[in-house]
């Protein structure tokens, strides 16, 4: 069964082929600890979860290496600390900040049912290594120093007769096009609009190093060598899987690119790009001014990680996705049924048909489907029950035991478990002498504390109302 992914700079979906199928080596872009992570950066976080769990199951969990960086160096982490710890020293603040936040995001993704990756590395202690290659840069010439700044120089990489890409490439713009929309700083020291900062000095009170290039002033990196640094410190100077939000194919994806493949003189930084969709909020897009930009933390507040995960992935991961609280409430009551049915139950081999939907660019929508068909035959024999929960188990379902995940729901509704079954079963009493007003009166009464009860043939169920 062969694994396809899309790759953003060909802008194909093709066979993915390992560099070395013994060491599989996938990049995401984490988190700037700052501030509690949006829900859209939930949705990056679930993706490459997902990516990670299929190459494990494919080539062994040893053999998958998964890097996710923390940036800790960051203006708006600059503005958060003086802002919280204001008459403490700037670094010690900004240590409280990034420290504090750093394990919010931790806390919240691994309640989204993400694994850990293998390495989390933070760009404060990468300084060296974004030294080095601010050092090749230079002296390859796509680098300059101008007024205490190295700057990257776009221009002089497209001029370079070599094995290296375009700068523009991943992004599919033009040199013109990018000026024409750039986030970038204008500055008289720069040769050309489309130069990017590699180093800048530091302003006083600020983190700062020793400055590469023979600067004599103290500074700090820009945010796209940090990750072209931690990627080479950790998976090295090409690998296999490079992800993260649209939103970061150009600039940042593109000058890490750009970045890497001249200092080591390269035609790939990764062999595949992979991008997720944006996400909106009720069919807008989520903005503070809006009044819709939610945290996963807010979320969590509301919905079990799990509901947040089931609700991204029913849509294939390179879509828009809408969040809605239809669709939240859709995912939870599926996954009431899914922990019924196999939370409980020992995890057989995942359904060939689930794994091939993942396999084919982590088509979890079709997963999706397949895990209906799965659902349907696990209510019948065993073995189909272990399947389905091996499949949900590979998606990253099914985190708790049945009792564990109905006891939350109870305690988060404030239902007394014990009421509710006691007046069950005087409803069934009720029923069996065919007292049926008795029984319309109890099943009102439960549902006006919020408990909706199913009959069938194998007894009565209960769940709390959504």
């Amino acid at each position: 069964m062969d694994l396809r992914l899309y790759d953003t700079l060909t802008r194909e979906k093709r066979l993915f082929v390992p560099l070395d199928a013994n060491n599989v080596r996938m990049y995401a872009c984490g988190p700037t600890v700052y501030d509690f992570a949006h829900i859209g950066n939930g949705r990056a976080a679930i993706v490459f979860d997902v990516l990670f769990r299929a190459l494990r199951h494919r080539y062994g969990a040893g053999h998958v290496t998964y890097v996710r960086n923390i940036t800790d160096v960051d203006d708006k982490i600059n503005v958060r600390a003086a802002r919280d710890y204001p008459g403490v020293p700037l670094n010690e603040a900004i240590r409280k900040v990034t420290e504090q936040t750093y394990q919010q995001y931790q806390d919240d993704v691994t309640a989204l049912g993400c694994l850990p990756p293998t390495v989390q590395p933070r760009a404060t202690e990468h300084i060296p290594e974004m030294r080095a290659i601010i050092e090749k840069l230079v002296a390859g010439g796509f680098a300059y120093v101008a007024e205490d700044h190295v700057l990257f120089s776009p221009q002089a990489m497209n001029a370079a007769n070599s094995v290296l890409p375009r700068y523009g490439a991943l992004s599919k713009r033009s040199l013109d096009e990018m000026i024409a929309g750039a986030r970038v700083d204008v500055a008289p020291y720069k040769r050309d609009n489309t130069d990017f900062v590699l180093w800048k000095p530091s302003k006083p009170g600020e983190p700062s190093w020793p400055s590469p290039a023979g600067i004599a002033v103290e500074g700090r990196p820009g945010w796209h060598i940090e990750c072209s640094a931690m990627a080479w410190k950790h998976l090295g100077e090409k690998f296999d899987i490079h992800g993260g939000g649209i939103d970061l194919v150009f600039p940042h994806h593109e000058n890490e690119l750009a970045q890497t493949c001249c200092a080591f003189h390269t035609d790939r930084m990764a062999n595949v790009w992979m991008h997720n969709g944006f996400l909106q909020i009720e069919s807008e897009k989520m903005s503070k001014s809006l009044g819709n930009f939610f945290t996963i933390r807010d979320l969590l507040a509301d919905w079990p990680g799990e509901v947040l995960r089931l609700s991204m992935l029913r849509t294939h991961y390179r879509s828009p996705l809408d969040w809605t609280l239809k669709s939240a409430e859709e995912a939870a009551r599926t996954l009431d049924d899914w922990y019924a049915v196999a939370a409980d139950a020992e995890s057989g081999a995942p359904s060939p048909a689930m794994v091939e939907a993942l396999y084919d660019d982590l088509n979890t929508a079709q997963a999706m489907a397949v895990l209906h068909g799965l659902r349907n035959a696990a209510a019948s024999s065993e073995a189909g029950r272990k399947e389905f929960a091996g499949s949900l188990r590979l998606l990253g379902f099914l985190s708790e035991s049945a009792a564990a995940w109905k006891g939350r729901k109870e305690q988060a509704s404030g239902v007394d478990a014990a009421a509710v079954e006691a007046l069950i079963a005087e409803r069934t009493a009720a029923r069996a002498r065919k007292d049926f007003k008795e029984s319309d009166r109890i099943r009102d009464q439960l549902a006006a504390m919020g408990v909706v009860i199913k009959d069938s043939k194998e007894g009565t169920t209960w769940e709390i109302a959504r």
